[in-house]
Protein backbone atom coordinates (compact mmCIF):
# COMPACT_ATOMS: atom_id res chain seq x y z
CA UNK A 1 0.00 0.00 0.00
CA UNK A 2 1.51 3.42 -0.97
CA UNK A 3 0.61 6.32 1.65
CA UNK A 4 -0.11 9.75 0.58
CA UNK A 5 -0.55 12.81 2.42
CA UNK A 6 -3.40 13.97 -0.15
CA UNK A 7 -5.21 12.32 -3.02
CA UNK A 8 -7.38 14.49 -5.59
CA UNK A 9 -9.50 12.31 -7.95
CA UNK A 10 -9.78 13.73 -11.26
CA UNK A 11 -7.30 14.73 -13.85
CA UNK A 12 -9.77 17.42 -15.19
CA UNK A 13 -9.31 21.29 -15.25
CA UNK A 14 -10.72 21.77 -11.23
CA UNK A 15 -7.94 18.63 -10.06
CA UNK A 16 -5.36 20.84 -11.99
CA UNK A 17 -6.01 23.62 -10.26
CA UNK A 18 -5.90 22.04 -7.08
CA UNK A 19 -2.70 20.52 -7.60
CA UNK A 20 -1.51 23.70 -8.84
CA UNK A 21 -2.24 25.71 -5.83
CA UNK A 22 -1.83 23.01 -3.66
CA UNK A 23 2.17 21.64 -4.60
CA UNK A 24 2.59 25.68 -4.67
CA UNK A 25 1.43 26.04 -0.79
CA UNK A 26 3.47 23.05 -0.44
CA UNK A 27 1.15 20.63 0.74
CA UNK A 28 1.74 16.82 -0.72
CA UNK A 29 -0.71 16.42 -3.57
CA UNK A 30 -1.13 12.89 -5.65
CA UNK A 31 -3.67 13.22 -8.69
CA UNK A 32 -5.49 10.01 -9.96
CA UNK A 33 -7.36 9.78 -13.70
CA UNK A 34 -9.61 7.15 -14.78
CA UNK A 35 -8.33 8.01 -18.08
CA UNK A 36 -6.51 10.68 -19.91
CA UNK A 37 -5.61 14.11 -19.02
CA UNK A 38 -8.67 16.50 -19.58
CA UNK A 39 -10.47 13.69 -21.18
CA UNK A 40 -14.06 14.45 -20.10
CA UNK A 41 -16.01 17.82 -19.24
CA UNK A 42 -12.97 20.11 -19.95
CA UNK A 43 -12.09 18.66 -23.50
CA UNK A 44 -15.48 19.23 -23.99
CA UNK A 45 -16.64 22.65 -23.65
CA UNK A 46 -15.58 26.29 -24.52
CA UNK A 47 -13.05 28.38 -22.53
CA UNK A 48 -14.80 31.32 -20.78
CA UNK A 49 -13.64 33.55 -17.44
CA UNK A 50 -16.49 35.53 -17.07
CA UNK A 51 -18.56 37.70 -14.98
CA UNK A 52 -21.45 38.38 -17.41
CA UNK A 53 -23.65 35.89 -17.27
CA UNK A 54 -23.29 35.74 -13.19
CA UNK A 55 -26.16 36.46 -10.41
CA UNK A 56 -24.69 39.85 -8.86
CA UNK A 57 -23.48 39.63 -5.33
CA UNK A 58 -21.54 36.45 -4.68
CA UNK A 59 -21.30 34.58 -7.84
CA UNK A 60 -20.22 37.36 -9.72
CA UNK A 61 -17.77 38.36 -7.00
CA UNK A 62 -16.46 34.80 -7.06
CA UNK A 63 -15.84 34.87 -10.58
CA UNK A 64 -14.10 38.37 -10.39
CA UNK A 65 -11.67 36.40 -8.38
CA UNK A 66 -11.43 33.98 -10.41
CA UNK A 67 -10.63 36.10 -13.33
CA UNK A 68 -7.61 38.07 -11.12
CA UNK A 69 -6.13 34.50 -10.70
CA UNK A 70 -6.52 33.25 -14.56
CA UNK A 71 -4.78 36.88 -15.23
CA UNK A 72 -1.94 36.06 -12.82
CA UNK A 73 -1.41 32.72 -13.92
CA UNK A 74 -1.19 33.74 -17.45
CA UNK A 75 2.19 35.01 -16.64
CA UNK A 76 3.37 32.34 -14.04
CA UNK A 77 2.76 29.26 -15.59
CA UNK A 78 5.40 28.13 -18.08
CA UNK A 79 3.05 26.86 -21.13
CA UNK A 80 1.00 29.49 -22.75
CA UNK A 81 -2.57 28.62 -22.91
CA UNK A 82 -4.43 30.87 -25.19
CA UNK A 83 -5.02 33.90 -22.53
CA UNK A 84 -6.96 36.94 -24.18
CA UNK A 85 -9.07 39.72 -22.11
CA UNK A 86 -11.09 41.42 -24.76
CA UNK A 87 -14.55 41.47 -22.41
CA UNK A 88 -17.98 39.95 -23.89
CA UNK A 89 -20.94 40.99 -24.67
CA UNK A 90 -24.90 40.18 -24.53
CA UNK A 91 -27.49 41.19 -27.33
CA UNK A 92 -31.25 41.69 -26.88
CA UNK A 93 -33.18 41.25 -29.31
CA UNK A 94 -36.49 43.03 -27.99
CA UNK A 95 -37.76 45.71 -25.88
CA UNK A 96 -38.32 43.64 -22.66
CA UNK A 97 -34.67 41.84 -23.13
CA UNK A 98 -33.65 45.77 -23.11
CA UNK A 99 -35.85 46.49 -19.93
CA UNK A 100 -33.97 43.19 -18.11
CA UNK A 101 -30.60 44.03 -19.28
CA UNK A 102 -30.50 47.83 -17.71
CA UNK A 103 -31.80 46.03 -14.33
CA UNK A 104 -29.22 43.71 -15.05
CA UNK A 105 -26.13 46.32 -15.64
CA UNK A 106 -27.46 48.51 -12.71
CA UNK A 107 -27.57 45.07 -9.98
CA UNK A 108 -24.14 44.21 -11.08
CA UNK A 109 -22.54 47.98 -11.11
CA UNK A 110 -23.88 48.02 -7.58
CA UNK A 111 -21.58 45.17 -6.61
CA UNK A 112 -18.61 47.19 -8.47
CA UNK A 113 -17.92 45.21 -11.71
CA UNK A 114 -17.39 46.89 -14.92
CA UNK A 115 -20.85 46.61 -16.96
CA UNK A 116 -22.35 49.04 -19.31
CA UNK A 117 -25.26 49.12 -21.59
CA UNK A 118 -24.59 48.90 -25.41
CA UNK A 119 -27.26 50.36 -28.13
CA UNK A 120 -27.22 49.36 -31.64
CA UNK A 121 -24.53 51.66 -33.43
CA UNK A 122 -22.46 49.99 -30.50
CA UNK A 123 -23.29 46.88 -32.11
CA UNK A 124 -22.95 47.76 -35.58
CA UNK A 125 -19.27 48.71 -34.47
CA UNK A 126 -18.85 45.52 -32.89
CA UNK A 127 -19.72 43.51 -36.17
CA UNK A 128 -21.02 44.50 -39.21
CA UNK A 129 -22.63 40.49 -39.28
CA UNK A 130 -25.11 41.33 -36.72
CA UNK A 131 -28.56 41.34 -37.49
CA UNK A 132 -29.97 44.77 -38.52
CA UNK A 133 -32.93 44.51 -36.11
CA UNK A 134 -31.32 43.72 -32.65
CA UNK A 135 -32.16 46.33 -30.15
CA UNK A 136 -28.60 46.44 -28.38
CA UNK A 137 -26.69 44.61 -25.26
CA UNK A 138 -24.37 44.87 -22.37
CA UNK A 139 -20.85 45.15 -21.90
CA UNK A 140 -18.30 43.02 -18.77
CA UNK A 141 -14.90 44.65 -20.10
CA UNK A 142 -13.65 42.12 -17.46
CA UNK A 143 -14.40 39.10 -18.79
CA UNK A 144 -11.54 36.93 -20.85
CA UNK A 145 -10.92 33.57 -22.61
CA UNK A 146 -8.68 30.70 -22.83
CA UNK A 147 -7.67 27.31 -24.26
CA UNK A 148 -9.06 24.89 -21.68
CA UNK A 149 -7.36 21.64 -22.57
CA UNK A 150 -4.37 24.29 -22.42
CA UNK A 151 -4.93 26.10 -19.55
CA UNK A 152 -5.36 21.80 -17.55
CA UNK A 153 -2.18 20.71 -19.24
CA UNK A 154 -0.16 23.72 -17.89
CA UNK A 155 -1.36 23.98 -14.51
CA UNK A 156 -0.96 20.06 -14.06
CA UNK A 157 2.83 20.85 -16.08
CA UNK A 158 3.50 23.41 -13.37
CA UNK A 159 1.89 21.47 -10.24
CA UNK A 160 4.15 18.37 -11.42
CA UNK A 161 7.47 20.52 -11.06
CA UNK A 162 6.02 21.70 -8.30
CA UNK A 163 5.65 18.13 -7.05
CA UNK A 164 2.44 16.62 -7.40
CA UNK A 165 2.57 13.28 -8.61
CA UNK A 166 -0.10 12.27 -11.44
CA UNK A 167 -0.99 8.60 -12.21
CA UNK A 168 -3.65 8.48 -15.43
CA UNK A 169 -5.22 5.84 -16.39
CA UNK A 170 -6.12 4.62 -13.08
CA UNK A 171 -9.60 4.19 -11.33
CA UNK A 172 -10.86 4.55 -8.19
CA UNK A 173 -13.18 1.49 -7.52
CA UNK A 174 -13.71 2.05 -3.33
CA UNK A 175 -12.88 4.41 -0.42
CA UNK A 176 -13.46 4.03 3.30
CA UNK A 177 -12.72 5.90 6.19
CA UNK A 178 -10.40 3.79 8.64
CA UNK A 179 -10.51 4.32 12.20
CA UNK A 180 -7.43 5.48 12.66
CA UNK A 181 -8.87 8.94 10.48
CA UNK A 182 -6.68 7.84 7.40
CA UNK A 183 -8.41 6.67 3.84
CA UNK A 184 -7.97 3.42 2.37
CA UNK A 185 -8.28 4.14 -1.49
CA UNK A 186 -8.48 0.76 -3.73
CA UNK A 187 -7.93 1.22 -7.78
CA UNK A 188 -7.78 -0.53 -10.98
CA UNK A 189 -4.21 -0.40 -10.30
CA UNK A 190 -3.10 -0.70 -6.33
CA UNK A 191 -3.95 0.44 -3.38
CA UNK A 192 -3.33 3.96 -1.78
CA UNK A 193 -3.84 5.52 1.85
CA UNK A 194 -4.01 8.99 2.18
CA UNK A 195 -4.21 11.48 5.11
CA UNK A 196 -7.48 13.55 3.29
CA UNK A 197 -9.14 13.04 -0.03
CA UNK A 198 -10.58 15.77 -2.68
CA UNK A 199 -13.38 14.51 -4.68
CA UNK A 200 -12.80 16.65 -8.36
CA UNK A 201 -15.13 14.30 -10.47
CA UNK A 202 -17.64 16.58 -12.08
CA UNK A 203 -20.37 14.77 -13.14
CA UNK A 204 -19.58 11.52 -11.98
CA UNK A 205 -18.38 13.40 -8.05
CA UNK A 206 -22.00 11.38 -6.72
CA UNK A 207 -20.34 7.85 -7.69
CA UNK A 208 -17.52 8.53 -5.74
CA UNK A 209 -19.42 10.26 -2.86
CA UNK A 210 -21.57 6.73 -2.83
CA UNK A 211 -18.30 4.72 -1.77
CA UNK A 212 -18.65 6.74 1.05
CA UNK A 213 -22.07 7.11 2.07
CA UNK A 214 -22.21 10.82 1.25
CA UNK A 215 -24.79 11.78 -1.55
CA UNK A 216 -24.00 14.13 -3.64
CA UNK A 217 -26.49 16.39 -5.39
CA UNK A 218 -25.16 16.68 -9.18
CA UNK A 219 -26.87 16.09 -12.29
CA UNK A 220 -25.17 15.40 -15.46
CA UNK A 221 -26.40 18.25 -18.32
CA UNK A 222 -25.66 17.69 -21.73
CA UNK A 223 -24.23 20.61 -23.89
CA UNK A 224 -23.46 21.02 -28.05
CA UNK A 225 -21.42 23.10 -29.45
CA UNK A 226 -20.68 23.71 -33.36
CA UNK A 227 -17.21 24.49 -34.52
CA UNK A 228 -17.25 26.41 -37.84
CA UNK A 229 -14.35 28.24 -39.67
CA UNK A 230 -14.00 31.71 -40.01
CA UNK A 231 -14.04 32.99 -43.48
CA UNK A 232 -14.33 36.45 -42.61
CA UNK A 233 -13.46 38.28 -38.64
CA UNK A 234 -17.03 37.85 -37.60
CA UNK A 235 -16.27 39.37 -34.05
CA UNK A 236 -13.62 39.09 -31.75
CA UNK A 237 -14.69 38.46 -28.66
CA UNK A 238 -17.40 36.18 -26.60
CA UNK A 239 -21.18 37.02 -27.73
CA UNK A 240 -24.16 35.44 -26.41
CA UNK A 241 -28.03 36.50 -26.76
CA UNK A 242 -29.39 37.85 -23.42
CA UNK A 243 -31.53 34.47 -23.37
CA UNK A 244 -29.08 32.57 -22.30
CA UNK A 245 -28.98 34.04 -19.52
CA UNK A 246 -33.10 33.36 -18.84
CA UNK A 247 -32.36 29.83 -19.98
CA UNK A 248 -29.46 29.01 -17.77
CA UNK A 249 -31.67 30.43 -14.36
CA UNK A 250 -34.78 28.51 -15.96
CA UNK A 251 -36.60 31.28 -16.86
CA UNK A 252 -39.85 32.13 -19.43
CA UNK A 253 -38.10 33.32 -23.15
CA UNK A 254 -39.94 33.82 -26.27
CA UNK A 255 -38.52 31.58 -28.45
CA UNK A 256 -40.53 28.53 -30.62
CA UNK A 257 -40.68 25.29 -28.26
CA UNK A 258 -38.21 23.15 -29.86
CA UNK A 259 -35.36 25.99 -28.64
CA UNK A 260 -36.74 26.45 -25.60
CA UNK A 261 -36.96 22.40 -25.17
CA UNK A 262 -33.40 21.88 -26.10
CA UNK A 263 -32.03 24.81 -23.89
CA UNK A 264 -31.18 26.44 -27.21
CA UNK A 265 -29.02 29.71 -26.87
CA UNK A 266 -26.86 31.91 -29.26
CA UNK A 267 -23.17 31.21 -27.58
CA UNK A 268 -20.45 32.82 -30.20
CA UNK A 269 -17.15 32.69 -29.31
CA UNK A 270 -13.60 33.29 -31.42
CA UNK A 271 -11.26 31.02 -30.85
CA UNK A 272 -6.78 31.90 -31.16
CA UNK A 273 -7.00 29.12 -33.99
CA UNK A 274 -8.84 31.39 -36.23
CA UNK A 275 -12.39 28.88 -36.05
CA UNK A 276 -15.04 29.88 -33.62
CA UNK A 277 -17.63 27.81 -31.68
CA UNK A 278 -20.92 28.10 -31.89
CA UNK A 279 -23.14 27.14 -29.19
CA UNK A 280 -25.28 26.20 -26.56
CA UNK A 281 -28.14 24.14 -25.23
CA UNK A 282 -28.85 22.55 -21.91
CA UNK A 283 -30.56 19.03 -22.01
CA UNK A 284 -30.81 16.68 -19.61
CA UNK A 285 -29.60 13.33 -20.91
CA UNK A 286 -28.09 11.14 -17.98
CA UNK A 287 -24.63 10.12 -19.37
CA UNK A 288 -24.86 10.03 -23.31
CA UNK A 289 -22.40 12.54 -24.64
CA UNK A 290 -23.94 11.54 -28.72
CA UNK A 291 -24.16 14.45 -30.62
CA UNK A 292 -27.93 14.98 -31.29
CA UNK A 293 -28.32 16.47 -34.87
CA UNK A 294 -31.90 17.70 -34.16
CA UNK A 295 -30.33 19.65 -31.65
CA UNK A 296 -27.38 20.84 -33.69
CA UNK A 297 -30.01 22.06 -36.51
CA UNK A 298 -31.90 24.33 -33.82
CA UNK A 299 -28.17 25.78 -32.31
CA UNK A 300 -27.39 26.66 -36.33
CA UNK A 301 -30.95 28.13 -36.73
CA UNK A 302 -30.28 30.30 -33.26
CA UNK A 303 -26.81 31.29 -34.48
CA UNK A 304 -27.94 32.05 -38.31
CA UNK A 305 -30.88 34.66 -36.34
CA UNK A 306 -28.10 36.96 -34.92
CA UNK A 307 -26.01 36.52 -37.68
CA UNK A 308 -27.71 35.88 -40.73
CA UNK A 309 -24.48 36.05 -43.20
CA UNK A 310 -23.15 33.04 -41.17
CA UNK A 311 -25.38 30.50 -43.03
CA UNK A 312 -22.41 30.70 -45.64
CA UNK A 313 -20.25 29.33 -43.18
CA UNK A 314 -18.41 25.88 -42.96
CA UNK A 315 -18.45 23.63 -40.09
CA UNK A 316 -16.12 21.49 -39.05
CA UNK A 317 -17.45 19.60 -36.35
CA UNK A 318 -19.73 19.32 -33.46
CA UNK A 319 -19.47 17.95 -30.12
CA UNK A 320 -20.94 17.21 -26.66
CA UNK A 321 -20.37 17.35 -23.31
CA UNK A 322 -21.62 17.10 -19.88
CA UNK A 323 -22.00 20.03 -17.28
CA UNK A 324 -22.12 18.69 -13.25
CA UNK A 325 -25.37 20.78 -12.53
CA UNK A 326 -26.71 21.94 -9.12
CA UNK A 327 -29.95 22.38 -8.28
CA UNK A 328 -29.03 26.56 -7.30
CA UNK A 329 -26.37 26.94 -10.19
CA UNK A 330 -23.14 27.06 -7.31
CA UNK A 331 -20.49 24.42 -7.31
CA UNK A 332 -20.21 22.75 -4.08
CA UNK A 333 -16.60 23.19 -2.58
CA UNK A 334 -16.61 21.29 0.83
CA UNK A 335 -15.25 19.60 3.01
CA UNK A 336 -18.02 16.94 4.24
CA UNK A 337 -18.80 17.68 7.62
CA UNK A 338 -19.75 14.10 9.01
CA UNK A 339 -16.26 12.76 7.20
CA UNK A 340 -13.29 15.09 8.19
CA UNK A 341 -10.34 15.25 5.49
CA UNK A 342 -12.88 15.02 2.90
CA UNK A 343 -13.58 17.38 0.31
CA UNK A 344 -15.83 17.69 -2.70
CA UNK A 345 -14.69 20.52 -5.53
CA UNK A 346 -17.57 19.79 -8.44
CA UNK A 347 -20.88 20.84 -9.19
CA UNK A 348 -19.66 24.28 -11.51
CA UNK A 349 -21.79 23.40 -14.29
CA UNK A 350 -21.26 25.57 -17.19
CA UNK A 351 -18.84 27.37 -15.23
CA UNK A 352 -15.63 24.85 -14.55
CA UNK A 353 -13.51 26.91 -16.67
CA UNK A 354 -14.71 30.43 -15.39
CA UNK A 355 -14.53 29.18 -11.80
CA UNK A 356 -11.30 26.88 -11.58
CA UNK A 357 -8.89 28.81 -10.99
CA UNK A 358 -11.07 29.59 -7.44
CA UNK A 359 -11.47 26.61 -6.99
CA UNK A 360 -8.30 25.11 -7.02
CA UNK A 361 -7.76 28.21 -4.65
CA UNK A 362 -10.01 27.75 -2.10
CA UNK A 363 -9.46 24.25 -1.71
CA UNK A 364 -5.80 24.84 -1.15
CA UNK A 365 -6.58 27.40 1.41
CA UNK A 366 -9.12 24.48 3.21
CA UNK A 367 -6.69 22.16 3.20
CA UNK A 368 -3.87 24.37 4.72
CA UNK A 369 -6.70 25.84 7.20
CA UNK A 370 -6.01 29.58 5.83
CA UNK A 371 -8.40 32.15 5.53
CA UNK A 372 -10.27 31.81 2.21
CA UNK A 373 -10.32 34.27 -0.38
CA UNK A 374 -13.97 34.50 -0.94
CA UNK A 375 -16.32 33.19 1.69
CA UNK A 376 -17.26 29.53 1.55
CA UNK A 377 -20.57 29.22 3.42
CA UNK A 378 -22.52 29.75 0.15
CA UNK A 379 -20.48 26.16 -1.33
CA UNK A 380 -20.94 24.01 1.61
CA UNK A 381 -22.52 20.53 0.76
CA UNK A 382 -24.64 21.06 3.78
CA UNK A 383 -26.72 24.11 1.66
CA UNK A 384 -29.09 21.06 0.27
CA UNK A 385 -29.72 19.25 3.45
CA UNK A 386 -30.57 22.62 5.50
CA UNK A 387 -32.83 23.66 2.52
CA UNK A 388 -35.12 20.46 2.90
CA UNK A 389 -35.44 20.87 6.43
CA UNK A 390 -36.59 24.50 6.48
Amino acid sequence: MQHRDIVVIGGGIIGAAIAYYGSKAGLDITVLEKNELASGTSSRCDGNILAIDKDPGFDSQMSLKSQELVHKLSNELEIPFEYRNPGSILVCENDAEMEAANQWVKRQQEAGLNFRMLDRQDLRNESKYFADDLYGGLECATDSTVNPYMLTFSMFHSAEKQGTRIHKNIEVKHIKKNPDGRFTIETSNGIFSANKVVNACGVWAPKIGEMLDVHIPILPRKGQLIVASRQEPVGLRKVMEFGYLISKFGGERQVDKATEQYGVALVFEPTESQNFLIGSSRQFAGFDTRVDHEVTKYIAKRAVRFYPKMADMTVIRTYAGLRPWTEDHLPIISEVEHIPGFYIAAGHEGDGISLAAVTGKLIEEMLTEKATCVPIEPLRLQRFRERMLT
